[in-house]
């Protein structure tokens, strides 16, 4: 039977398709994923007055020991000199990642810092069939490897660091008081807004009034953010979406693997809920699971914010 031009043209068109699903693939694994990249942005959210302040935002670093490269890239980010360094989670990637995890945040030692849990500092990585995440966020899988979280938490605090999961803390940087609250992982249900009581609305009757009202998460589940702004937060900061992780050019994050908007799956935003709002800054973070290591059109970042005062 002889072949038609249509049976041609479409036979070429799939081998194109082939091809080039191919290149991408390649790119997003050998290249894109350890194509580190810093975000900057300018916020003015300070109180007034407030002289500026050097925010680095790290997140989903999902470290294995043998990620040479992230770790120096996170090691050469202290020569930025922060006032503050903000974790917002999912640390570890392997069961021995701590080890990684060590050599890339040394160098931050005695800068003041924060941090709070995502679902990857209590479990480790697991197989996961990658369709599923269009089904909405990823359900956790049956009897997973419990982590070493007792260890991260020990060494983060001997930073010098604190920890916000389900907490409130009242801290200085950079000559700035900063109220800060956070929860443990939303995804997980881990977290407790109840813990935290009211928020900015308790603290005033304290003599010094913040520059800066702080809410940090994991993962920036609407309920989370919202209890955020209801508690007088001027800046929210999450990560847990790693940008979409696979993007589309002109399109953007296809996921969130939470229920917060496609358009704000990364990056500075606003976040409004009743008569508030406030800055929402989402990283799309440093790591990918080992067993998903393929990023494409969304390169893997940390963020170094610049506060400055409202005018």
């Amino acid at each position: 039977m002889p072949v038609t031009a249509a049976a041609r043209a479409v036979g070429g068109a799939a081998r194109v398709a082939v091809v080039a699903g191919a290149a991408a693939a390649a790119w997003g694994v050998g290249v894109e994923r350890t194509a580190f990249t810093l975000r900057r942005a300018t916020l003015p959210v300070l109180a007034p007055g407030s002289p500026d302040l050097k925010v680095l935002h790290l997140s989903d670093l999902h470290m294995a020991p043998w990620q040479r490269k992230k770790q120096r890239f996170v090691r050469e980010l202290a020569d930025l000199e922060p006032d503050l360094v903000v974790d917002t989670g999912d640390n570890l990637g392997h069961r021995i990642g701590l080890l990684g995890v060590k050599a890339a945040l040394e160098p931050f030692r005695g800068v003041p810092g924060v941090y709070v849990w995502g679902s990857n500092d209590y479990w480790a990585p697991q197989p996961k069939n990658p369709f599923r995440y269009f089904g909405g966020p990823s359900a956790a899988l049956e009897e997973p490897e419990r982590l070493d979280t007792e260890a991260l938490a020990a060494y983060l605090d001997d930073l010098g660091w604190t920890s916000l999961n389900n907490r409130t803390a009242r801290l200085e940087a950079g000559g700035a008081v900063i109220d800060a609250f956070g929860t443990d992982d939303p995804h997980r249900d881990y977290d407790d807004l109840a813990a935290l009581g009211p928020g900015l609305r308790g603290l005033r009757s304290r003599k010094a009034r913040p520059a800066l009202t702080l809410g940090v998460t994991h993962a920036p589940y609407r309920r989370i953010l919202d209890g955020f702004v209801d508690r007088g937060a001027d800046l929210m900061l999450a990560g847990h979406t790693h940008g979409g992780q696979v993007c589309v050019p002109g399109f953007g994050a296809l996921v969130t693997n939470c229920d917060i908007p496609r358009r704000q799956v990364k990056g500075v935003s606003d976040w409004t809920h009743g008569d508030r709002t406030a800055a929402l800054a989402v990283s799309a973070g440093l790591g990918t699971s080992i067993y998903a290591p393929v990023r494409f059109a969304c390169r893997p970042e940390a963020s170094l914010l610049t506060l400055t005062a409202r005018a």
